[in-house]
Protein backbone atom coordinates (compact mmCIF):
# COMPACT_ATOMS: atom_id res chain seq x y z
CA UNK A 1 0.00 0.00 0.00
CA UNK A 2 1.39 3.28 -0.99
CA UNK A 3 0.20 6.69 0.35
CA UNK A 4 -0.43 9.96 -1.34
CA UNK A 5 0.11 13.49 0.23
CA UNK A 6 -2.96 15.83 0.72
CA UNK A 7 -2.95 19.56 2.56
CA UNK A 8 -6.55 19.89 3.79
CA UNK A 9 -7.04 23.12 5.73
CA UNK A 10 -9.06 21.81 9.33
CA UNK A 11 -9.57 23.74 12.62
CA UNK A 12 -8.23 26.62 11.11
CA UNK A 13 -4.55 25.55 10.25
CA UNK A 14 -3.36 23.45 7.09
CA UNK A 15 -2.75 19.66 7.96
CA UNK A 16 -0.23 18.01 5.82
CA UNK A 17 -1.92 14.44 5.28
CA UNK A 18 -0.83 11.05 3.99
CA UNK A 19 -4.00 9.01 2.46
CA UNK A 20 -3.48 5.39 1.07
CA UNK A 21 -6.28 3.04 0.10
CA UNK A 22 -9.79 3.52 -1.46
CA UNK A 23 -12.03 6.02 -0.27
CA UNK A 24 -14.59 3.21 0.76
CA UNK A 25 -12.09 1.28 2.45
CA UNK A 26 -11.95 0.17 6.23
CA UNK A 27 -11.35 3.54 7.69
CA UNK A 28 -8.41 3.51 9.67
CA UNK A 29 -6.29 6.71 11.56
CA UNK A 30 -3.01 6.70 12.24
CA UNK A 31 -2.12 9.01 14.99
CA UNK A 32 1.87 9.48 15.50
CA UNK A 33 4.13 10.28 18.35
CA UNK A 34 6.22 12.89 19.65
CA UNK A 35 9.44 14.16 17.85
CA UNK A 36 7.83 12.39 14.74
CA UNK A 37 5.13 12.95 12.02
CA UNK A 38 3.27 10.75 9.75
CA UNK A 39 6.21 9.51 8.11
CA UNK A 40 7.00 7.29 11.09
CA UNK A 41 3.66 5.40 9.40
CA UNK A 42 5.52 4.69 6.42
CA UNK A 43 7.29 1.32 6.99
CA UNK A 44 3.94 -0.22 7.83
CA UNK A 45 1.84 0.60 5.31
CA UNK A 46 2.98 -1.25 2.79
CA UNK A 47 1.89 -4.27 5.37
CA UNK A 48 -1.77 -3.15 5.15
CA UNK A 49 -4.08 -4.84 3.13
CA UNK A 50 -5.90 -2.80 0.19
CA UNK A 51 -8.99 -2.63 1.78
CA UNK A 52 -8.34 -0.14 4.40
CA UNK A 53 -8.72 3.52 3.64
CA UNK A 54 -5.66 4.56 6.04
CA UNK A 55 -5.19 8.73 6.97
CA UNK A 56 -2.12 9.62 9.16
CA UNK A 57 -2.06 13.36 9.38
CA UNK A 58 1.25 15.65 10.79
CA UNK A 59 0.01 16.98 13.81
CA UNK A 60 0.31 20.75 14.33
CA UNK A 61 4.22 21.54 15.08
CA UNK A 62 5.81 18.44 12.84
CA UNK A 63 5.66 17.35 9.61
CA UNK A 64 4.13 19.88 7.43
CA UNK A 65 1.42 20.57 8.55
CA UNK A 66 1.39 24.63 9.82
CA UNK A 67 3.62 24.88 13.16
CA UNK A 68 0.07 26.07 15.16
CA UNK A 69 0.78 26.99 19.03
CA UNK A 70 0.01 24.43 21.28
CA UNK A 71 -2.28 25.29 24.68
CA UNK A 72 -0.97 23.34 27.06
CA UNK A 73 -4.02 23.76 29.51
CA UNK A 74 -6.23 22.07 27.24
CA UNK A 75 -3.97 18.75 27.64
CA UNK A 76 -3.97 16.99 24.33
CA UNK A 77 -7.04 18.78 23.28
CA UNK A 78 -5.56 21.06 20.53
CA UNK A 79 -4.50 18.14 18.59
CA UNK A 80 -7.25 16.28 18.78
CA UNK A 81 -9.57 18.66 18.02
CA UNK A 82 -7.29 18.86 14.59
CA UNK A 83 -7.40 15.63 13.83
CA UNK A 84 -11.54 15.36 14.94
CA UNK A 85 -11.59 18.06 12.03
CA UNK A 86 -10.19 15.86 9.87
CA UNK A 87 -12.85 12.74 10.02
CA UNK A 88 -15.39 15.53 7.88
CA UNK A 89 -13.05 16.54 5.95
CA UNK A 90 -13.97 16.03 2.18
CA UNK A 91 -11.64 13.91 -0.03
CA UNK A 92 -9.81 11.71 3.35
CA UNK A 93 -12.80 9.24 4.58
CA UNK A 94 -16.38 8.28 3.42
CA UNK A 95 -19.10 10.69 4.97
CA UNK A 96 -19.70 9.34 8.48
CA UNK A 97 -16.45 6.84 8.64
CA UNK A 98 -16.14 5.61 12.27
CA UNK A 99 -12.07 4.97 11.69
CA UNK A 100 -10.48 2.29 13.93
CA UNK A 101 -7.64 5.17 15.57
CA UNK A 102 -4.36 4.07 16.18
CA UNK A 103 -2.39 6.72 18.32
CA UNK A 104 1.31 6.01 19.14
CA UNK A 105 2.74 7.54 22.61
CA UNK A 106 1.77 10.81 22.91
CA UNK A 107 -0.92 10.14 19.74
CA UNK A 108 -2.07 7.18 21.99
CA UNK A 109 -3.42 10.43 24.03
CA UNK A 110 -4.59 12.40 21.69
CA UNK A 111 -6.52 8.71 20.52
CA UNK A 112 -8.31 8.84 24.28
CA UNK A 113 -8.97 12.58 24.15
CA UNK A 114 -10.89 11.56 20.56
CA UNK A 115 -12.83 8.85 22.33
CA UNK A 116 -13.77 10.89 25.10
CA UNK A 117 -15.02 14.44 22.98
CA UNK A 118 -16.49 11.80 19.79
CA UNK A 119 -17.52 8.60 21.18
CA UNK A 120 -19.55 8.11 18.26
CA UNK A 121 -17.13 8.64 15.56
CA UNK A 122 -14.35 6.09 16.96
CA UNK A 123 -14.93 2.24 16.33
CA UNK A 124 -11.77 0.72 18.16
CA UNK A 125 -8.59 2.22 19.89
CA UNK A 126 -5.42 0.85 19.22
CA UNK A 127 -3.30 1.86 21.92
CA UNK A 128 0.40 1.91 21.31
CA UNK A 129 2.74 2.64 24.24
CA UNK A 130 0.70 5.25 24.56
CA UNK A 131 0.93 7.92 27.61
CA UNK A 132 -0.74 7.08 30.86
CA UNK A 133 -4.09 8.42 30.77
CA UNK A 134 -2.70 10.59 33.98
CA UNK A 135 -0.15 12.17 31.81
CA UNK A 136 3.47 11.52 32.05
CA UNK A 137 5.83 12.16 35.11
CA UNK A 138 4.41 13.69 38.49
CA UNK A 139 2.08 10.90 39.91
CA UNK A 140 2.75 8.11 42.58
CA UNK A 141 -0.01 5.36 42.13
CA UNK A 142 -2.13 3.68 39.86
CA UNK A 143 -4.98 6.26 41.04
CA UNK A 144 -2.79 8.83 39.28
CA UNK A 145 -2.28 10.57 42.82
CA UNK A 146 -0.09 13.47 42.40
CA UNK A 147 3.92 13.34 43.82
CA UNK A 148 3.54 17.01 44.97
CA UNK A 149 0.54 19.77 44.50
CA UNK A 150 1.74 21.28 41.26
CA UNK A 151 3.43 18.15 39.62
CA UNK A 152 6.52 18.99 40.12
CA UNK A 153 9.40 17.30 38.08
CA UNK A 154 6.98 16.56 34.66
CA UNK A 155 6.85 19.66 31.43
CA UNK A 156 8.80 21.33 29.37
CA UNK A 157 11.42 21.80 31.99
CA UNK A 158 12.41 18.12 32.22
CA UNK A 159 13.61 17.85 28.85
CA UNK A 160 17.22 17.41 27.93
CA UNK A 161 18.41 20.62 26.29
CA UNK A 162 21.33 19.32 24.47
CA UNK A 163 18.24 17.64 22.64
CA UNK A 164 16.50 20.12 22.03
CA UNK A 165 19.37 22.23 20.69
CA UNK A 166 20.43 19.33 18.20
CA UNK A 167 16.74 19.32 17.00
CA UNK A 168 16.69 22.77 16.38
CA UNK A 169 19.82 22.71 14.13
CA UNK A 170 18.60 19.39 12.34
CA UNK A 171 21.14 18.05 13.63
CA UNK A 172 22.11 14.03 11.36
CA UNK A 173 24.80 12.88 13.56
CA UNK A 174 25.68 10.23 15.66
CA UNK A 175 27.81 12.10 17.94
CA UNK A 176 26.98 11.88 21.64
CA UNK A 177 23.62 9.77 23.29
CA UNK A 178 21.80 13.16 22.68
CA UNK A 179 21.88 13.35 18.95
CA UNK A 180 18.87 12.47 17.26
CA UNK A 181 20.23 9.79 15.21
CA UNK A 182 21.15 8.14 18.75
CA UNK A 183 18.00 9.16 20.67
CA UNK A 184 15.96 7.37 17.78
CA UNK A 185 18.66 4.18 18.06
CA UNK A 186 18.27 4.29 21.86
CA UNK A 187 14.76 5.01 23.11
CA UNK A 188 12.35 4.73 19.96
CA UNK A 189 13.48 0.95 19.72
CA UNK A 190 14.76 -1.54 21.69
CA UNK A 191 16.83 -2.94 18.91
CA UNK A 192 18.43 0.02 16.66
CA UNK A 193 18.67 -2.96 13.87
CA UNK A 194 15.12 -3.08 13.58
CA UNK A 195 15.35 0.12 12.02
CA UNK A 196 17.12 -1.50 8.94
CA UNK A 197 17.12 0.95 5.40
CA UNK A 198 14.13 3.17 7.20
CA UNK A 199 16.61 4.82 9.84
CA UNK A 200 17.16 8.06 8.03
CA UNK A 201 13.74 8.33 7.26
CA UNK A 202 12.90 8.16 10.60
CA UNK A 203 15.45 10.58 11.64
CA UNK A 204 14.30 13.40 9.01
CA UNK A 205 10.78 12.88 10.53
CA UNK A 206 11.97 13.27 14.13
CA UNK A 207 13.85 16.79 12.40
CA UNK A 208 10.42 18.28 11.41
CA UNK A 209 9.58 18.90 14.86
CA UNK A 210 9.20 22.58 15.63
CA UNK A 211 10.80 23.56 18.70
CA UNK A 212 9.99 26.96 21.31
CA UNK A 213 8.08 27.79 23.43
CA UNK A 214 4.67 27.06 21.85
CA UNK A 215 5.82 23.71 20.64
CA UNK A 216 8.21 21.54 21.60
CA UNK A 217 9.28 21.23 24.54
CA UNK A 218 7.28 24.42 25.58
CA UNK A 219 7.65 26.97 28.91
CA UNK A 220 8.80 25.50 32.47
CA UNK A 221 7.49 27.24 35.18
CA UNK A 222 10.07 26.92 38.69
CA UNK A 223 8.78 25.08 41.85
CA UNK A 224 9.41 24.76 45.52
CA UNK A 225 9.85 20.87 45.33
CA UNK A 226 12.26 18.83 43.60
CA UNK A 227 13.59 18.71 40.89
CA UNK A 228 12.63 22.20 40.62
CA UNK A 229 10.76 22.50 37.68
CA UNK A 230 6.93 22.21 37.33
CA UNK A 231 4.67 22.39 33.45
CA UNK A 232 3.63 25.91 31.74
CA UNK A 233 1.25 26.98 30.41
CA UNK A 234 2.51 26.75 26.07
CA UNK A 235 4.01 23.17 24.79
CA UNK A 236 3.91 19.71 23.70
CA UNK A 237 5.87 19.02 26.98
CA UNK A 238 3.25 20.48 29.08
CA UNK A 239 0.46 19.13 27.11
CA UNK A 240 1.18 15.94 28.58
CA UNK A 241 2.26 16.83 32.13
CA UNK A 242 -0.59 15.66 34.44
CA UNK A 243 -1.37 19.22 35.74
CA UNK A 244 -3.23 19.24 32.41
CA UNK A 245 -3.81 16.19 30.97
CA UNK A 246 -5.91 13.67 33.14
CA UNK A 247 -8.63 11.83 31.26
CA UNK A 248 -9.09 8.55 33.22
CA UNK A 249 -12.48 8.84 34.89
CA UNK A 250 -14.11 10.76 31.38
CA UNK A 251 -12.79 7.67 29.73
CA UNK A 252 -14.10 5.53 32.03
CA UNK A 253 -17.24 7.05 31.78
CA UNK A 254 -18.01 6.87 27.63
CA UNK A 255 -20.81 5.44 27.17
CA UNK A 256 -20.34 4.37 23.61
CA UNK A 257 -17.21 2.00 24.61
CA UNK A 258 -15.36 0.74 21.06
CA UNK A 259 -13.23 -2.16 21.85
CA UNK A 260 -9.43 -1.36 23.04
CA UNK A 261 -6.16 -2.96 22.26
CA UNK A 262 -3.15 -1.83 23.59
CA UNK A 263 0.22 -2.95 22.40
CA UNK A 264 3.59 -2.55 23.97
CA UNK A 265 6.64 -3.68 24.17
CA UNK A 266 8.54 -4.74 27.65
CA UNK A 267 11.70 -3.17 27.11
CA UNK A 268 9.99 -0.10 26.14
CA UNK A 269 12.30 2.72 27.71
CA UNK A 270 10.43 5.74 27.86
CA UNK A 271 6.72 4.96 28.61
CA UNK A 272 7.35 2.44 31.23
CA UNK A 273 6.96 2.04 35.63
CA UNK A 274 10.70 2.56 34.71
CA UNK A 275 11.47 5.15 32.21
CA UNK A 276 14.28 6.66 31.68
CA UNK A 277 12.02 9.74 30.84
CA UNK A 278 10.69 9.94 34.25
CA UNK A 279 13.11 12.20 36.67
CA UNK A 280 11.60 10.35 39.36
CA UNK A 281 13.09 7.12 38.24
CA UNK A 282 16.28 9.30 37.30
CA UNK A 283 16.84 10.55 40.56
CA UNK A 284 16.31 6.56 41.97
CA UNK A 285 19.40 6.00 39.96
CA UNK A 286 21.31 8.84 40.76
CA UNK A 287 21.78 10.15 37.39
CA UNK A 288 19.20 13.38 38.95
CA UNK A 289 20.59 14.56 42.16
CA UNK A 290 18.88 15.21 45.06
CA UNK A 291 15.74 12.94 44.55
CA UNK A 292 13.91 12.87 48.07
CA UNK A 293 13.96 9.42 48.01
CA UNK A 294 10.98 6.74 46.95
CA UNK A 295 8.53 7.89 50.43
CA UNK A 296 8.26 11.24 48.63
CA UNK A 297 8.72 10.93 44.88
CA UNK A 298 8.70 7.38 43.77
CA UNK A 299 8.82 6.84 39.99
CA UNK A 300 5.11 7.06 38.15
CA UNK A 301 4.27 3.40 37.63
CA UNK A 302 2.70 4.00 34.05
CA UNK A 303 1.97 0.87 32.59
CA UNK A 304 0.26 -0.19 35.94
CA UNK A 305 -1.83 3.14 35.86
CA UNK A 306 -2.75 2.30 31.94
CA UNK A 307 -3.81 -1.29 33.23
CA UNK A 308 -5.98 -0.01 36.23
CA UNK A 309 -7.80 2.85 34.07
CA UNK A 310 -8.49 -0.07 31.07
CA UNK A 311 -9.61 -2.46 33.95
CA UNK A 312 -12.16 -0.05 35.10
CA UNK A 313 -13.06 0.64 31.48
CA UNK A 314 -14.05 -2.95 30.69
CA UNK A 315 -15.83 -3.30 34.27
CA UNK A 316 -18.07 -0.22 33.13
CA UNK A 317 -19.11 -2.66 29.96
CA UNK A 318 -16.00 -2.20 27.53
CA UNK A 319 -13.52 -4.51 26.49
CA UNK A 320 -9.60 -4.41 25.94
CA UNK A 321 -6.90 -6.52 24.76
CA UNK A 322 -3.34 -6.25 26.43
CA UNK A 323 -0.68 -7.29 23.82
CA UNK A 324 2.62 -7.44 25.31
CA UNK A 325 5.76 -7.96 22.92
CA UNK A 326 8.96 -9.42 24.41
CA UNK A 327 12.11 -7.99 23.57
CA UNK A 328 10.53 -4.85 21.83
CA UNK A 329 10.86 -1.29 22.67
CA UNK A 330 8.44 1.78 21.92
CA UNK A 331 7.74 1.19 18.15
CA UNK A 332 6.14 -2.26 18.01
CA UNK A 333 4.59 -0.98 14.56
CA UNK A 334 8.53 -0.51 13.31
CA UNK A 335 9.72 -3.36 15.54
CA UNK A 336 7.62 -6.05 15.74
CA UNK A 337 4.91 -5.28 12.04
CA UNK A 338 3.41 -8.51 11.49
CA UNK A 339 1.90 -8.46 15.15
CA UNK A 340 1.24 -5.13 15.13
CA UNK A 341 -0.26 -5.58 11.83
CA UNK A 342 -2.59 -8.79 12.99
CA UNK A 343 -3.64 -6.49 16.04
CA UNK A 344 -4.41 -3.56 13.86
CA UNK A 345 -7.00 -5.97 11.40
CA UNK A 346 -8.07 -7.78 14.17
CA UNK A 347 -9.92 -4.42 15.57
CA UNK A 348 -10.94 -3.71 11.78
CA UNK A 349 -12.38 -7.09 11.39
CA UNK A 350 -10.66 -6.84 7.65
CA UNK A 351 -9.04 -10.96 7.61
CA UNK A 352 -5.25 -10.99 7.53
CA UNK A 353 -4.08 -11.72 4.13
CA UNK A 354 -6.53 -9.94 2.39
Amino acid sequence: MGSERHTVRANGIVQAVRVAGPPDGVPVLLVHGNVSSAAFWEPLLPRLPETLRVVAPDLRGYGDTDTAPVDATRGLGDFADDVAALLDAPGLFAPGARPVVVGHSLGGGVAMRLLVDHPDRVAGLLLEAPVSPYGFGGTRDLDGTPTTPDFAGTGAGTANPDFVTRLAARDRGADGPTSPRNVLRSAYVADPASLGADEDLLLESMLTTATGEDNYPGTAVTSAHWPGTAAGERGVLNALAPAHFRLADELVAVQAKPPVTWVRGDADVIVSDTSLFDLAYLGSLGVVPGWPGEADCPPQPMVGQTRAVLDRYAAAGGTYREVVLPGCGHSPHLERPAEFVAELLALTGVPSGV
